[in-house]
């Protein structure tokens, strides 16, 4: 296991679609590894594989004292009528938060290491994690979510950041 950088907003790798898993190879376990490794901080709620550098797709998670990790996740069911916009923030954005519209419930299913079906569904925060992480696989970025105004004020931030 290693704890592993993370990658901010301007690494191209973070605009990249993650290819899909389709061997479990030495090299996806140590990535499971390193992972579960670096989402095991303090206020670290999840986090995507091109986080840290790879274009697997796979996300770890670090909430309410659950841990956890999902390859090849899908999102198979949302809330297409409850919505949450609380503050949204990102580890690859670093230290700004924006209130960002998410469904209030999400689902998705993908695989563990061992070819096991792993569902992973939730309300509030949970349906936030699952809708964030599986967006970072997809090569989005929360800012990319946000209201114009708030976006405009999150770029500005960045660039006046150097991120």
């Amino acid at each position: 296991m290693t704890y592993r950088n993370i990658r901010v907003i301007g690494d191209p790798v973070l605009r990249t679609v993650c290819r899909e898993i389709t061997e479990i190879t030495p090299g996806i376990r140590s990535l499971v590894d390193d992972l579960m490794e670096t989402v095991n901080e303090p206020g670290r709620a999840g986090l995507a594989a091109n986080q840290i550098g790879s274009s697997w797709r796979a996300f770890s998670w670090n909430i309410e004292g659950k841990r956890g990790y999902i390859l090849n996740p899908v999102i198979t069911d949302i809330s297409a009528e409850e919505y949450q916009d609380g503050e949204e923030g990102c580890l690859s954005v670093p230290d700004l938060w924006y209130p960002c519209e998410r469904a209030w419930y999400a689902k998705a299913e993908g695989t563990d290491l061992d070819g096991n079906k792993v569902v992973l569904e939730g309300e509030e925060i949970w349906g936030r994690l699952i809708q964030h992480e599986v967006d970072h696989l997809n090569g989005h970025i929360y800012v990319d979510r946000l209201s114009r105004e708030n976006r405009k004020k999150a770029l500005r931030e960045i660039r006046k950041r150097g991120m």
